[in-house]
């Protein structure tokens, strides 16, 4: 028999509570599978015999932390606390489905999360899932798992991902066999499961993996229509392929400026002196990009997140854009904005916040400002408080997709000089972003509408506010730098004839 040992915080807290209540309560899960594996337990799951949600509300009261009912009617609810080394953790609480721990167990979605632990440290594995660790297999309890909870779709690829498992084939057949019951799952589980998925590393493996079993039309439909749209040179693929390639360099453009090793790409296939190309004019804004990076936008979810996510929808306008000219070149004449309108739909659909619907809409919406940039003589501080004017506080993450863009259509065939002025344009968005950010980005206002009616007799309007504006782009130009020239601007553009 095999005992395992967990780490004492919080499983005798737990047991402690437990025994105070006359109830029994078992580890099972993700908790009892990372243990095995000798890896770190980052949140925890307990069957608990009944009482569940009482269970974590003291616990939750006995950690100092937060409790949260997560499902009223099967008596399920969570505690949060803070780890004695400052890390959040969550700590769920069911009561046994089926009324016994062998039914519950085999009513869970994979045999490696079909195992428990009595108070002893014993394992209770009914169905294999210790073989299946030690194999690195992904395996469905059993055949109705999926048609159960059908979120266990996407949860099993990410697993395959995340662990660095396989789905054995019996299962993937079962997942093939089920992919469209994920439309009934709600939109909000689609939507935690889908960005988990995308915060890990290499995401290009489990994207075409979801594509594979048929599950990627009912998570993001669009996606579907990019296969078999074909591009024009310098493009080499469909806008599918494009857009897997663009994910995956992306992958690599933010380790290169991060000062992390560029590990072998998955699909991507630039030169590789461009990565050393990105650090050496890049890798100066190393930290300033991993902070902008971290910033949580909604729900736990970052910028790095969405800016995957970007990626993944960046050229989702093209199929409702395709056209072709008489020299037979293809053209996608406003993608931009009507793939900024179709991802901001998708996110709004799958339950984002507003804030990340708005983001992906601007960064979508403006992924190809950076290449219009690098075709003028200069990037004067008037087309960068422009820029920044259009994409706000995504400029940074825009600057990022453009570049791996141009590398994802070029790959091998890369022109240095298009390459060297990208790098320049990135090079001077960044740069004033990060350390010119108040002279040249958002600075400081030198009048306002007040002191514009008060001092010039203007009355009340939208023509105070577009002053406004010409004033602060001038401002950031470099054009006035106090309060009275401002005023004198004012005076020579504004005054009504």
């Amino acid at each position: 028999m095999t005992n395992i040992v967990l780490p004492d915080w919080p499983w005798q807290a737990v047991r402690r509570l437990a025994k105070e209540r006359g109830i029994q309560t078992w580890p099972v899960g993700g908790a009892v599978r990372d243990t095995l594996l000798d890896r770190p337990v980052h949140d925890w799951d307990f069957a608990v015999e009944r009482d569940a949600m009482k269970l974590a509300r003291a616990v939750a009261d006995a950690l100092d932390g937060d409790y949260f009912p997560l499902d009223v009617e099967r008596d399920t609810g969570r505690a949060i606390a803070t780890t004695p080394n400052g890390a959040r953790v969550e700590l769920d609480f069911a009561a046994l489905r089926g009324g016994d721990l062998e039914v519950d167990l085999l009513a869970r979605d994979f045999t490696i999360n079909a195992m428990a632990l009595n108070e002893t440290g014993a394992l209770i594995d009914p169905a294999g899932g210790q073989a299946d660790l030690s194999n690195c297999r992904i395996r469905a309890t059993s055949e109705r798992a999926f048609q159960d909870d059908p979120m266990r779709l996407l949860r099993g690829v990410r697993m395959e991902t995340e662990m660095g498992f396989e789905i054995e084939p019996q299962t993937a057949d079962w997942i093939q066999r089920d992919a469209s019951l994920v439309a009934l799952s709600s939109a909000e589980r689609a939507r935690d499961e889908f960005a988990r998925l995308l915060t890990l590393p290499r995401t290009v493996i489990p994207l075409q993996r979801l594509d594979e079993f048929g599950l990627l039309p009912h998570v993001a439909p669009e996606l579907e229509t990019l296969k078999g749209v074909t591009q024009s040179p310098p493009h080499r693929f469909d806008v599918w392929r494009h857009t897997l390639m663009t994910m995956d360099t992306l992958e690599g453009v933010v380790a290169a400026i991060t000062g992390q090793k560029v590990k072998k790409r998955v699909l991507a296939d630039a030169p590789i002196a461009a990565w050393g190309d990105i650090a050496r004019v890049l890798g100066q804004f190393a930290n300033d990009v991993t902070a902008h990076l971290a910033v949580e936008i909604s729900g736990g979810r970052d910028r790095a997140m969405l800016l995957k996510l970007a990626a993944l929808l960046h050229d989702v306008g093209k199929p409702q854009t395709w056209s072709q000219g008489e020299d037979g070149r293809i053209h996608f004449y406003n993608h931009e904005p009507v793939g900024a309108q179709m991802a901001a739909r998708r996110l709004k659909k799958l339950r984002f916040s507003r804030d990340e619907a708005e983001r992906i809409r601007t960064i979508v919406g403006q992924h190809l400002r950076p290449a219009h940039l690098s075709r003028a003589e200069k990037v004067t501080r008037r087309a960068v408080y422009r820029y920044f004017r259009a994409t706000s506080c995504a400029g940074v993450d825009v600057v990022l997709l453009s570049l791996a863009d141009h590398l994802a259509t070029y790959g091998p065939n890369l022109q240095e000089q298009r390459w060297t002025r990208r790098l320049m344009v990135a090079e001077t968005l960044l740069h004033h972003c990060f350390e010119r950010y108040e002279e040249t980005v958002a600075p400081p206002p030198l009048v306002t509408g007040n002191d514009l009616m008060a001092e010039l007799g203007l009355n009340p309007g939208p023509n105070i506010g577009q002053l406004l504006d010409k004033l602060r782009e001038a401002q950031a130009a470099g054009e006035v730098n106090t309060r009275e020239e401002a005023l004198a601007l004012v005076r020579k553009i504004g005054r009504p004839t």
